[in-house]
This record gives C-alpha cells, sequence and structure tokens, in this order.
C-alpha cells in the first residue's frame, strides 16, 4: 500500500495542556481562545489572503496523544457508559486507523506578528496545546451546514450543564481574561462519562494552573487552584 507524507503546516497554542478537560467537540467552549502559528515555510502573506473573510475555519489535525501501531475495528464511546463498542468509522474516537482529527472554529481575528508572521486566532477549538495541524479550510454554510442530519446513538444536543460553584478568592487566583473559558469547561463535565463518584477530587490542568474539584449531582464545586 502507498504511503502519503503529509507534514504539519502550524501549531496550536492554548490552556489545555492535558488530554484532561479538553471539550469534547469543538464548539462547545467558546470562551477560551487559541492561538495558530504556522511554520516557517508556510509564512507567505499571500497564503491567507481572504482568510479574513471568513467566520469559520476547519482544521485538520494530529491526534498526538492518541497515536498507536495496529488497527482495533470498535471502540468504546464514553458517552454510552465505556462498556458498549461500536465501529470505529461511526463514532469520533481518537484511536482511528489514521490519528486525523477534524475541528471546526471561530475566526476571531488575524494578526501580524513580526516574528512568526500571519497568525490565527480562534474560539471553540478541542486541541491540546501544541498540537500540530496539517490543513486550514475554510468553512462553508451553504454546503457544511446539514440541519436535517441525523444523530445516529450519539447525542442530538449537549447534556445539561452543571451548576459551578466556587469561592471568589479561588477564582481571583486566575486572570480574568481565562476565568470565563475555565467556567464554561467546568460546566460541561470534564470527568470521563464513565466516572461518577462524587467524594473523588479531580485535578484538571488548566493553563498554568491545577483546578482541583467535586461533583455531586448536578453541581460542580471548585475546591482548590493551585499554580
Amino acid at each position: 500500500m502507498k504511503e502519503l507524507k503529509i507534514k504539519p503546516v502550524a501549531k496550536i497554542h492554548n490552556d489545555f495542556k492535558t488530554k484532561f478537560g479538553i471539550p469534547r467537540q469543538s464548539g462547545l467552549c467558546e470562551g477560551v481562545v487559541s492561538k495558530i502559528v504556522f511554520e516557517k515555510e508556510y509564512r507567505n502573506p499571500d497564503a491567507f489572503r481572504g482568510i479574513e473573510e471568513y467566520s469559520h475555519l476547519w482544521l485538520v489535525w494530529y491526534f498526538s496523544e492518541s497515536d498507536r501501531e495496529g488497527f482495533t475495528p470498535t471502540v468504546r464511546p464514553p458517552k454510552l457508559g465505556g462498556n458498549t463498542r461500536m465501529g470505529v468509522f461511526a463514532t469520533r474516537s481518537p484511536f482511528r486507523p489514521n490519528p486525523i482529527g477534524l475541528s471546526c472554529v471561530k475566526l476571531l481575528k488575524v494578526e501580524k506578528d513580526e516574528k512568526l508572521g500571519v497568525v490565527l486566532y480562534v474560539s471553540g477549538a478541542d486541541l491540546m496545546d501544541g498540537t500540530e495541524i496539517f490543513d486550514v479550510k475554510p468553512y462553508l454554510p451553504y454546503c457544511d451546514s446539514k440541519p436535517d442530519a441525523t444523530n445516529g446513538f450519539a447525542l442530538a444536543e449537549p447534556e445539561g450543564k452543571l451548576t459551578v460553584k466556587y469561592e471568589e478568592k479561588l477564582l481571583e487566583i486566575i486572570p480574568e481574561d481565562k476565568r470565563e473559558g475555565l467556567l464554561e469547561i467546568l460546566s460541561q463535565d470534564p470527568r470521563p462519562a464513565y466516572q461518577q463518584d462524587g467524594e473523588r477530587v479531580y485535578v484538571m490542568p488548566f493553563s498554568e494552573f491545577e483546578i482541583a474539584f467535586k461533583v455531586r449531582e448536578n453541581e460542580l464545586k471548585i475546591v482548590n487552584v493551585k499554580s
């Protein structure tokens, strides 16, 4: 079988330092801003001519934390409790024959940096900090949006959000421009779907901080914030 050579064109930079806490799909958390920095050979300004006219972009990227040898035809979707197996091509599992992800993000601004060239600022990304991006393409509503599409066994809409409780002195440790994004992530319950221990303390890296929290029923309580 012919092997294809694909090399990254850019990397993304944001506050998601590990897999834990990353939104389960793109577009679910628009409070966190990510920066896309291109590799030197792709910084020609002509390559970005007209991109600011689009509101959203597609990112094709590398599932670096899920790259492994061998092919597994079935996976265990977390939303089905982690025990039911479904076909890999019927899911968005990161464990795929080729570890490639596809995400739709909102383009916030295009900035020209003296050292980095053209930099894209986006929101709604579900990529970990440092993830390599293979391609960037414009989102086209007239053909990419399918309002009558069916969802299969996936949820038609995200589940209800958690109520996030915290002491003001804890949240004040987080820079003000990052608080909204953090609270949005926590409200979506970053725990693995099959973990429901109300007494367990979970620790989620976010930016240069560690956020410790507990979840009981529909309430998430921040118990500590540490830099």
